[in-house]
């Protein structure tokens, strides 16, 4: 009788939801806080990286887990760490708005998304890899990227818009690979419609989670 090939553990991936109730982060330019904007891609997300069959771990959907150290720490077995972000713009650069009576701020100069890794992170190369590939997979389906961040943070990979972070600290405290995702610049008015659009946020979701499909299989290649 043949012997059974061993049993292969799903790849885990924990996806972590910037930012928290008590502090939302940005406010968009309709005055929605990031926060939401965070969790309702990171679902998307998830829901689309178990569809490929990916153990993906929600952690802070709640919107709790205040202190960014205890971020990497909810999903210890995990094989990647990828945090969900939005975008804002300097403060210096906004310009001041109505939006159904209320006085807002907006900035329709800068959109589009970015990423970030940390050279301190255990593995840097393998964080930027599949920084590098997420990056590639939206931009091939159309997502166009952003520079604005380049004029504070270095270039790890500028064809794909990939950036150098290195004190954030749910990229350096991790024990796996880690990336951080801005998915665009909430500040923008026209932007800001596109990243609360459901179907908009399952596209975008669909090219995440086919880069990090692709960056697990090739990280667990003998």
């Amino acid at each position: 009788m043949l012997a059974s090939a061993p049993l292969i553990a799903a790849p885990v991936v924990a996806v972590d939801v910037g930012h928290t109730l008590a502090a939302g982060g940005a406010t968009s330019a309709r005055g929605r806080m990031e926060f939401e904007f965070n969790r309702d891609l990171a679902r998307e997300v998830s829901a689309a990286l178990m569809s490929r069959g990916i153990a993906a771990h929600l952690v802070n959907d709640d919107g709790r887990i205040a202190s960014l150290r205890d971020r990497p720490k909810a999903v210890p077995g995990a094989d990647l760490f990828i945090s969900i972000h939005h975008d804002s713009v300097s403060e210096h650069e906004l310009k001041p708005w109505t939006w159904q009576g209320k006085a807002r701020d907006y900035n329709d100069a800068f959109a589009g998304h970015s990423l970030f890794v940390s050279h301190d992170n255990p593995y840097p190369d393998a964080s930027l890899t599949c920084a590098s590939v997420i990056g590639a997979r939206l931009q091939r389906m159309g997502f166009v990227p952003t520079d604005k961040n380049a004029r504070r943070r270095a270039w790890a990979d500028q064809a794909n818009t990939v950036h150098w972070y290195d004190n954030l600290v749910v990229l350096y405290r991790t024990e796996v690979p880690a990336v951080l995702f801005e998915a665009g610049v909430i500040k923008n008015r026209a932007e800001e419609l596109q990243l609360r659009d459901p179907a908009y946020q399952r596209r975008m979701a669909d090219g995440i989670a086919t880069g990090i499909a692709a960056c697990l299989q090739v990280m667990r290649l003998p």
